[in-house]
């Protein structure tokens, strides 16, 4: 008999109290005991590798995210940036379950199952001989363009290419779409929109192309910095056609006005637009195959592409031929090995991103002989919680939060660029900073709310109390002079150029801060058009490349709110120009 919803409902409630039955050792063999095999699988049975059969039966008897809060927890699990991700992203059947959420948090609950027997990761490690067998046996499969990367460059690049007629598939290695995008917590700078416009704002592109270089040391190709500042309001014009919401605007460091835009409410950039390609790439039937590895790009005999080589968690190795490959992978900065070897400096450093941030396109390339830019430059965020990977965004100080050191003093405009910020911070006697506000950048940004839920916020009643709370001697003077610029309009002692708000509305609230890898600047060499580049610079015929995965959009050091307007402007144009070479 087919298990109902509530007898899973409250199955799953008995686990979680402890009430498992003695013979189940793991969530398969639960199943199995109660129905048969078919409870999640087919018959005969095949299982996809993004196990789109067995989250359906897991929604068909569990109902959906929503139904399934448990009023014994503290919080509800399904309610988080990663969106509506497959029920197997934790939930493993045959092993251990993972609670995907603690790869960056440390939420203290027990998954069921939790003592079932933990197995090798499908993905742990590269075959070569089984790469090699799965060339010499042929393609599997032929599309025109195969994008690798579901973040937001990825999906900008799907979406684009199949616009253009290209027939897509994306492969994204993890069990859940998202890459480093969805952990954007600022916006997407861009210049001459309506948002701006309704605003009053004075802005200009060589304005916004001055302010990347400056920002970066000079050292940014100047010709994709000016097509990253030219079709930037496209950029966001774009997102808005596919149904996001960009009509909040703010400030954020290194900028000379505001262009950072985001959605309305003070949601999370990130998750916001994610949700949004998701969407629109499944309204699209784009295929999106998670739990895929593209592990090698095949070339012919001239050096063209031929496909790539997929490493599926349940079909194993196999060959997808294609004229065009975009890697839209992203960057290297959960990769300690990459880390240490290119940026030594900083391998004991946290990190901000994703755990998917591996650096696998830029092997990828290296492998075939593409060359890199800036592959040694690294940006370390300033704000990062300290003793935690949760980025604490910028546009917190854009808004008005003020940082002072562990006496309570300001050290520096919080306005400045990232880099400097960070050898600011790294200059106090303790290494570490406070981010201070009120009740009022709360209201302003909710997304702050998060950081209370997750433990991280100090708050206190009254300025002096927060003193207390947290050790700052100091921070009731700070308050009362900032108060003072504030209201004169002018900051005398570190020119912070905008103050949108003072400290008067309790709660006051204060987040320790220190420098942590966040993004890196440098990597695969393209040319104007995404084309990758060999070491002679030429262009690789069918290999494109966007985002976080390439160099010298960003230069040494990257302004807050260019990484997502480099991901839709660069994925859009890899998009349609892999489609155009995949069809000529």
């Amino acid at each position: 008999m087919k298990i109902t919803k509530l007898a899973s409902v409250m199955a799953i409630l008995m686990l979680s109290s402890g009430a498992a039955v003695a013979k189940s050792t793991d969530l398969a063999k639960f199943h199995a005991d109660m129905d048969s095999c078919q409870s999640c699988h087919t018959k005969p049975l095949k299982v996809s590798d993004s196990e789109t059969h067995e989250n359906q039966q897991c929604r068909s008897c569990h109902g959906d995210y929503e139904d399934l809060v448990n009023n014994e927890l503290t919080f509800d699990p399904h309610a988080s940036h990663l969106g509506d991700i497959n029920c197997t992203s934790c939930h493993s059947a045959h092993s251990k379950p993972q609670l995907t959420c603690n790869n960056c948090h440390n939420f203290e609950m027990e998954m069921p199952f939790a003592d079932a027997k933990e197995k090798k990761r499908w993905d742990n490690g590269w075959d070569q001989e089984k790469i090699a067998k799965a060339i010499a046996k042929g393609p599997s499969e032929t599309v025109d363009v195969i994008v690798v990367g579901g973040g937001s460059a990825g999906f900008n690049a799907a979406i684009s290419a199949q616009a253009a007629g290209a027939n897509v598939v994306l492969f994204e290695k993890a069990a859940y779409t998202g890459g480093n995008s969805m952990l954007a917590a600022g916006g997407i700078n861009a210049v001459g929109t309506p948002q701006q416009k309704a605003k009053g704002i004075e802005d200009s592109i060589d304005w916004y192309a001055e302010d990347a270089m400056k920002g970066g040391r000079y050292q940014n190709d100047p010709k994709l910095v000016q097509i990253l500042a030219e079709e930037s309001a496209g950029a966001v014009a774009w997102l808005e056609s596919l149904g996001a919401n960009m009509n909040d605007l703010k400030r954020s460091g290194g900028a000379r006005v505001e262009r950072t835009h985001r959605p309305s409410g003070g949601a999370s950039v990130g998750p916001h637009i994610i949700d949004t390609l998701r969407k629109a790439a499944d309204e699209r039937n784009i295929p999106v195959r998670v739990n895929s590895r593209v592990e090698k790009i095949v070339l012919n005999d001239d050096q063209s592409v031929a496909g790539v080589v997929v490493h599926g968690k349940h079909s194993g190795y196999n060959m997808v031929a294609a004229k065009s490959v975009v890697l839209a992978t992203g960057g290297y900065g959960m990769n300690k090995q990459m880390v240490a070897y290119y940026r030594p400096t900083m391998k004991d450093m946290t990190s901000s991103n994703n755990v998917t941030a591996t650096g696998d396109g830029v092997l990828l390339a290296k492998e075939i002989g593409a060359s890199m830019t800036d592959i040694d430059w690294v940006q370390a965020h300033p704000t990062i919680g300290k003793d935690s990977r949760i980025l604490i965004s910028e546009t917190v100080r854009g808004v008005g939060a003020i940082m002072v050191n562990t006496d309570g003093e300001r050290f520096i405009s919080e306005l400045t660029t990232r880099d400097r910020a960070s050898d600011a911070i790294l200059k106090q006697k303790d290494q570490y900073a406070w981010l201070v506000f009120d009740e009022q950048l709360v209201e302003k940004k909710k997304m702050v709310r998060g950081y209370e839920h997750l433990g991280m916020l100090s708050k206190a009643n009254t300025i002096e109390e927060l003193a207390k709370i947290t050790g700052m001697s100091k921070l009731m003077h700070t308050a009362k002079v900032y108060n003072e610029y504030q209201a004169k309009g002018k900051d005398s002692d570190f020119g912070r150029e905008d103050m949108p708000l003072n400290l008067s509305k309790p709660p006051y609230y204060a987040v320790k801060v220190a420098p942590g890898i966040h993004h890196t600047m440098g990597g695969v060499a393209v040319d104007t058009d995404t084309n990758v580049l060999n070491l002679q610079s030429w262009k690789m015929p069918g290999l494109f490349a966007a985002g976080e995965v390439t160099g010298g959009v960003h230069g040494y050091n990257r302004l807050g709110g260019n990484a997502i307007a480099d991901t839709v402007v660069f994925g859009r144009k890899a998009g349609e120009n892999a489609a155009k070479y995949s069809l000529k």
